[in-house]
Order: C-alpha cells, then structure tokens, then sequence
C-alpha cells in the first residue's frame, strides 16, 4: 500500500461558498456516553429510515465497550481469536474491527443529496478530520492508498466504515485515543494479518477522550461545512431506547 500526502488532498465537493463566513447549515451533536454498539447501531438505523428531506443532520459521538463488528464483506478467518468479546454482524462496509472504552466512535448521520457530497468525498473528509486533529497535536499522519483510515507511520489511528441508504449515511468513524489495543491482536484488523495499531497516547501522554471528540467535532465540521449545534437530549424519535440501554 502506497501512502498519500498527509495534508491538502481533501476534496472540495459540497463544501459551500459561503463556508468562509460561518453561515453553514447546523449540524446536531450528540455526546451519547458510553453505550452498548447494537442498540445504538438500530438506533441508527431507524433515524435514517423514519428522517425526512427536512431532516437536520447528525454526529453521534458514543464509547462501546468491548465489541467486534464485522463489516459486510467481512472474513470469518480474519477473527482470529475473539474469546469472550462479541462478534456482531453489521450493515458497514469492510471488514472486522474492534470498539472499546478509550476509542473516540463518530457517527456522521448526513443526507448526502442535500449536502452534495459523494460517498469517496466523505471518507475523505472523515480522514482528514482526524488527520487533523493529531496534525494540530504535532503528530504527522496519513492515508495509505487502498486501505481506508489513518495511519502514524505503519501503525493504524483511526478507523472508517460507512453505510449508505437511500443516499444517507450512517456509521462512522473509529478514533484511537486511550482504548487498550490487546483485542486487535485477537482479528486481523479491517483485514490486514498483523496490521500494527496505535492510539492518541502513545504519542500525546495524557490525551483524553472528551478533548478527542471535541475537537474532532471543530474538525468534521469545518471540513463538511457545518456549524456544530450540542444536544443535550438524548431521548427523541429512534434514541428514544437508548436511555434504557445505558451501560
């Protein structure tokens, strides 16, 4: 895999004209906590089958804990050694990966043909959001041609997997901040035999997850074009179960 420059490739598709100026569209920002992933993986699901044309657009910001999820062309052979993590099958493109405590997990819940954006324009944006972000903290990343996420030298930060339904999307990304990397030793991760993985800590001591999300936050949406608007309403419409599922 051949790796790409780190900075400047981000495409321009949808961003608006008048993005410069602050006046984007809102986007409503969703601090979930820590939450078990099938719940709000249906939860997902619902949101975008019952939102409409007028709709606002969504980040869901959520912790799992431990879970595999498997992608939809994901290998059986690629879980090694899952033990006592659960293995859950997904709608999301790709193959097996892992979620756990310390991993910033962003759900971008957008209607792509209001916002004029491609499937590939948003991967990478999502990309170049947690590029970014460690750029910010002086820590050099990139993207490696082929194999979708960022990487600091050989070792994976920050993983993308997304579903498109009726031209919106959901899942996400999955961002390495504190989260113990021992479960990745038990998959190939996203299909890769001995894909090296590292976190935010290893290379910012003392990073913490709220400071990852917020700022990742300011990232996606200067990136997408959007103004962040904080909900503290976790109960409406498809979350409405969530509030019972809190870990």
């Amino acid at each position: 895999m051949s790796e790409s420059t780190e900075a400047g490739t981000v495409c321009t598709q949808g961003v608006p004209a008048t993005e410069a100026d602050g006046d984007n569209k809102p986007l409503r920002v969703r601090y979930l906590g820590r939450r078990d992933y099938e719940p709000v993986w249906q939860a997902m699901r619902d949101f975008t089958d019952q939102r409409t044309p007028d709709t606002a657009d969504e980040l869901w910001l959520v912790e799992h804990p431990p879970v595999f999820t498997q992608g939809l062309a994901g290998k059986p052979e690629h879980l090694l050694n899952p033990g006592r993590i659960p293995v859950v099958q997904t709608d999301r493109g790709g193959q097996v990966t892992y979620h756990g405590p310390g991993q910033v997990v962003a759900y971008p819940l957008l209607d792509l043909k209001r916002s004029g954006l491609g499937v590939r324009c948003l991967v990478d944006r999502l990309e170049q959001a947690m590029i970014d972000v460690l750029a910010a903290w002086g820590i050099e990343s990139c993207r490696r041609d082929g194999a979708p996420g960022v990487y600091v030298g050989a070792a994976k930060i920050g993983s993308i997997g997304l579903k498109i339904r009726h031209q919106r999307s959901y899942h996400g990304l999955a961002f390495n901040v504190d989260v113990d990397l021992a479960p990745f030793d038990l998959i190939n991760p996203c299909g890769y035999a001995g894909l090296a993985m590292t976190r935010v800590v290893d290379h910012r001591p003392g990073t913490t997850w709220q400071e990852t999300a917020e700022i990742l936050t300011t990232a996606i949406c200067t990136l997408l074009g959007y103004h962040a608007e904080k909900s503290e309403d976790t109960a409406p419409s498809a979350l409405s179960r969530l509030n019972e599922q809190r870990v």
